[in-house]
């Protein structure tokens, strides 16, 4: 099973959440429709990125990295590139 490591900001502040689920889909209509404790205050939001990963810990190696401050300078940049892209 493929396992998808994303990121969301808020449309209403500026907040941003590292997550990590098997189906990206269902998990972000769940964090819009105020369905995640952990995000419900924040909502709606944008999908910014999302990558895929092999297996579970692949995937959650990769949130944990984005949620350190160094991490969070990666994915931002990845982000930044993507907008300067598209």
């Amino acid at each position: 099973m493929k396992y998808y490591v994303y990121i969301l900001k808020s449309k209403i502040k500026d907040w941003h959440y590292v997550g990590m689920s098997s189906n990206v889909k269902i998990r972000f209509k769940k964090h819009n429709d105020k369905k995640a404790k952990s995000t419900r205050n924040y909502a709606p939001f944008d999908l910014l990125l999302t990558e895929e990963f092999p297996d579970r810990i692949s995937a959650r190696n990769r949130e944990k990295y984005y949620k350190t401050g160094f991490g969070k300078k990666v994915w931002m940049k990845k982000v930044k590139d993507l907008e300067i892209n598209s």
